[in-house]
């Protein structure tokens, strides 16, 4: 059984905080969340926690281990979705309110140092996806701290594009595969929670014919995804792509060499579902 790394969060982190909080927070610098309202000409964040006006300055949006373009992005993504700060002061704004002086990179920075103490290889942790790469995807595991979960590490079943498995702010759980503490990295694996070759392959019967996706096709055959765990190879057939439908016959399941052998009956492409 898999541990799954638990944050450092309070309770009820996701419900919006109140004035009481924020005042309180000044003194504990304990980690709180807001929706941004709004990403300035100059890159600052606009916020209303606790029905007052809050800022978080552009020196303060993302903690400097992350790179330049990944700060850039950080800025404008943030638009529209809750984000975790601390806060670090207060001050009267231009129309006589208080507004609070907010840091995100404060808030970064902490749960980087708790997860290079406390995470190791193989625990289990949480995250949203935030953005689709052909070579992986890039995962928020907790205060806008971003991993990579690359194609490879996605299944076994071979993939062209994180997007046949994921969608953008999709909550998913994954495994944490490698930390770096010098360039403070973190890189993620998904298909050791997808089951073991057996457990996928017990859903299977030979005999039976089933669906699948044509993943790759090679020269002495077609790979067939059964499952995101489980694949088999299929005699190569004419005209047959990568990425289309497949009804398939099993011909063998080879626990030993964790192989399956498949007869390709056809292949299609997918049909589109009519819009509602």
């Amino acid at each position: 059984m898999m541990e799954e790394y638990k944050w450092p969060l309070p309770e009820g982190f996701w419900k919006p905080c109140t004035l009481r909080q924020l005042q309180d927070a000044l003194a504990s610098h304990e980690t709180l969340a807001s929706p941004v309202l709004r990403c300035d000409a100059q890159r600052n964040l606009h916020l209303r926690p606790g029905g007052c006006g809050g800022v978080i300055p552009q020196d303060q949006v993302a903690a400097p281990f992350l790179s330049g373009a990944q700060r850039d992005i950080a800025a404008l993504s943030c638009v529209g979705r809750s984000v975790c700060f601390q806060v670090t002061g207060q001050r009267i704004a231009a129309d006589g309110s208080t507004e609070f002086l907010l840091s995100r990179r404060l808030a970064q920075e902490e749960a980087m140092e708790h997860i290079l103490r406390h995470g190791t290889p193989g625990m289990v942790i949480r995250g949203q996806v935030t953005h689709l790469a052909p070579f992986g995807a890039f995962v928020d595991v907790g205060c806008g701290l971003v991993a990579l979960l690359p194609l490879a590490n996605i299944s076994v079943a071979r993939i062209r594009h994180p997007a046949e498995r994921f969608a953008l702010h999709q909550r998913i759980r994954a495994v944490v595969q490698s930390i770096d503490p010098q360039q403070k990295r973190i890189v993620l694996s998904h298909r050791e929670l997808l089951g073991t070759w057996l457990e996928n392959a017990a859903r299977f019967r030979v005999g039976e014919t089933v669906p699948g996706i044509v993943r790759s096709c090679k020269p002495y055959g077609c790979f067939v995804e059964l499952t995101p765990n489980l694949a088999g190879l299929a005699e190569p057939k004419a005209g047959v792509r990568a990425g289309q439908q497949a009804s398939v016959y099993i011909k063998s399941l080879i626990p030993e060499k964790m192989k399956v052998k498949l007869i390709l009956i056809d292949a299609f492409d997918e049909v589109p579902r009519p819009k509602a």
